[in-house]
């Protein structure tokens, strides 16, 4: 090694060897950005998956619309007595339902019939109300009440307007997408902003706000430190998975040196886990790290939260959806 930093080369055989190239490089000193002092941390992205697919736009549920209908062209006409027998119950229940469409056999696509004289006008256009999902329900739901039952003599008897509620089968409508965490903004509950994906933030002693995070023990490494952050941070009423065995990002605090009024800082070089939970919620009650509260947030509302800076070194590792 002596031989690379000195700039007289002594060969096996032969007068030594000056060369002038190392003799005019300067001598090797510290950089003072190596001699700050960094302290290594494991964070945790802990996130809860979207549990719903997001919103159709107005073009998506017009088009889907369309297909709909243009199955119903491709597709071989209605055979009524096929599925009812004639002069039945059944048979009459479909017949006043089907008299109501002007004839169509499908439920939910606006009285169109197929085989009919516009059958060619199967378009939608944009922003048409008919295409919106909660107008598929409204008419999927109306037609789940029975319309015809069978009378004493055992033929069919027309069920009255307003006699439905003494129905035993009454269709309960699918629940909205906007929960009541949503309306009342909860951002501790897990099942506010379903069609998004909700990482864990936490509230730190200074007052702001990251992913929980802590520093690594001993020889353990980022999977081991995360999974021990998670339960020292958040409790044990929680079961999730930190995935894999490398990071997906990085933050790094720099050291500042001390003055008058600030002792010095040491920096912090903070690798985060990618995690998961599948069940339970956090509970900060016990936690090690002097945490003061928790909320579970999209990407949108980490931004608004966390300090610009921070959030430049975490944007990329959070899902926009």
């Amino acid at each position: 090694m002596a031989s690379l930093i000195t700039p007289i080369l002594k060969p096996l055989d032969g007068p030594p060897i000056i060369d002038t190239k190392i003799q005019s490089l300067h001598p090797v000193t510290v950089s003072p950005q190596a001699s700050q002092e960094y302290k290594l941390k494991a964070g945790v992205l802990l996130s809860r998956p979207p549990l719903l697919t997001r919103s159709l736009t107005s073009f998506e549920k017009a088009f889907f619309f369309y297909q709909k209908r243009l199955n119903e062209r491709l597709a071989l006409p209605f055979s009524r007595y096929f599925y009812f027998k004639k002069d039945t119950p059944a048979d009459a229940d479909w017949k006043l339902k089907a008299k109501d469409r002007g004839g169509a056999a499908a439920r939910d696509l606006g009285g169109y019939n197929a085989y009919g004289e516009f059958g060619w006008n199967d378009e939608l256009l944009v922003g048409d109300k008919l295409s919106e999902t909660s107008t598929a329900i409204d008419l999927l739901v109306k037609d789940s009440y029975v319309r015809a039952v069978e009378g004493k003599d055992g033929a069919a008897v027309e069920v009255k307007p307003g006699e439905e509620h003494e129905q035993d089968n009454i269709v309960e409508k699918p629940l909205p997408r906007k929960t009541e965490a949503d309306v009342k903004k909860q951002f501790q509950r897990l099942d506010r902003k379903l069609e998004r994906t909700l990482y864990l933030c936490v509230q730190r002693k200074n007052g702001g706000w990251g992913f929980p995070a802590g520093e690594l023990i001993g020889r353990e490494n980022l999977h081991q430190a995360a999974e021990r952050i998670i339960v020292q941070t958040a409790g044990v009423n929680m079961n999730t998975w930190v995935v894999g065995n490398a990071p997906i990002g990085h933050y790094v605090l720099k050291p500042k040196a001390a003055t008058d009024d600030k002792p010095a800082l040491v920096g912090e070089k903070t690798f985060f886990m990618k995690g998961r939970i599948m069940a339970g919620q956090a509970n900060l009650a016990e936690n090690v790290f002097g945490l003061g509260d928790f909320k579970w947030l999209t990407k949108e509302e980490i931004q608004r939260l966390v300090s610009p800076k921070y959030f430049s070194y975490v944007k990329n590792m959070l899902a926009d959806r």
